[in-house]
């Protein structure tokens, strides 16, 4: 499974270090460690246990090493798993030389006759990606009663017959994330795509990703203020770079 792999890269790539502060919020994770490094994913809030605590795992996290907190990557407690990602990005997402600065729809390119399937919703790409191609049909676990809207169930079902796959990072917490990459297998370009995803090429290209887009944080104390008020990605502004990375140069569609 990608989760152990990642557990992996972490353990025999990655110095280990000490976490410094995290913030488990509505909408998102964010872990500080002690180099002054930060990293984000996404929190599912509508999985959170019930009760007043949230995190009933290993504590307390702060002042633990990251690779004690690696192997929550993947757990099937999806807020362990949140925090998991969130110190592996806050390893891995750094500058390395290579990043393209800049939202997704600056470096992706459509065609008028493509077919997108997109899981999760990003809202802000859906009208300008409507413009530009011919059909976007959108997998979402909260289904809407929206024309080109499916369950996210559908996915590996309709993701074969697309020519372009934009794969929302949650999938990395929620563990969707091996079943959907084999589902896009034929398609041009797979794109991992959200503050979650980790910039790891080693990982992702063997498995066909083509584009990772997420971001790297540029002000630690600001994005786990904004974490702590409840705060998401329309809120990270001023906090976070948007980089994306190209793997390969994508091959014709095969659907």
């Amino acid at each position: 499974m990608i989760a152990e792999k990642i557990q992996e890269y972490v353990k025999k790539h990655c110095q280990e270090k000490i976490i410094a502060d995290i913030r488990i919020g509505l909408g998102y994770t964010g872990v500080l460690l002690e180099d002054g490094n930060a990293g984000v994913a996404y929190t599912f809030k509508d999985s959170l246990p019930e009760g007043c605590s949230i995190f009933i795992g290993n504590r307390p996290l702060k002042g633990k090493s990251t690779h004690k907190v690696r192997n929550y990557i993947g757990s099937s407690i999806l807020v362990e798993s949140s925090v998991g990602l969130a110190v592996a990005n806050a390893l891995i997402n750094r500058r390395k030389g290579g990043e393209k600065e800049g939202d997704i729809l600056d470096v992706l390119e459509f065609k008028e006759d493509d077919r997108v399937g997109m899981v999760g919703f990003f809202g802000p790409l859906v009208p300008i990606i409507k413009k530009r191609v011919k059909e976007l049909i959108i997998f979402e676990r909260k289904i809407r009663i929206t024309k080109g809207m499916l369950p996210a169930e559908k996915a590996s079902e309709e993701l074969p017959r697309c020519d372009i796959a934009l794969i929302t990072s949650t999938s990395l917490i929620n563990g969707t994330i091996d079943s959907l990459l084999e589902a896009s297998q034929k398609c041009r370009d797979i794109v991992l795509l959200g503050a979650s995803t980790l910039l790891l090429p080693e990982i992702f290209q063997p498995l066909g990703v083509t584009l990772l887009s997420g971001v790297i944080v540029t002000d630690p104390s600001g994005i786990l203020q904004t974490i702590s008020e409840g705060g998401g990605m329309r809120f990270f502004k001023n906090h976070i770079q948007k980089v994306n990375i190209r793997l390969k140069t994508p091959v014709a569609s095969m659907s």
